[in-house]
């Protein structure tokens, strides 16, 4: 069975791992998936993340974050733009999320990034998720 939107199978699973408490998740890895967890742990929303390879297919496993309390650092991370409708800002258009609290996750012509990085690079792009 072919995945329509595997970011928001991504997502998806962050948040359910995230709500079971689990110390980490495993998903499967596309570039996309990859630069997506690269910003979340340039952000600090992730604590870290490694690729797991077997035969047939690579995984990511992400080692997600909690405060002291054991609350995790992830409040709400949602899907923006879909394959359904598409979402695209431009350069100095890029949202700022619980102002300035949270991130935007955009895909731009510099590659994929947070959307503090685009306004420093002045790109716009997709936006792809919101994170907070």
């Amino acid at each position: 069975m072919s995945m329509s939107d595997p970011i928001s199978d991504f997502l998806t699973r962050i948040r359910n791992g995230l709500s079971a408490n689990k110390r980490w998740v495993d998903i499967p890895s596309s570039k996309m998936k990859k630069r997506i967890s690269l910003v979340l742990k340039e952000e600090s929303y992730i604590e870290d993340f490694f690729f797991i390879s077997n035969e047939k297919k690579e995984m990511i496993r992400i080692f997600l974050k909690y405060d002291f309390k054991g609350k995790s650092v992830i409040e709400n991370i949602k899907r923006i733009s879909r394959p359904g409708l598409r979402i695209y800002v431009g350069a100095g258009e890029t949202p700022r999320v619980l102002d300035g609290l949270g991130i935007s996750i955009l895909s731009t012509s510099k590659g994929v990034l947070s959307n503090k990085r685009a306004k420093e690079y002045g790109v716009g792009g997709e936006l792809l998720c919101e994170v907070y």
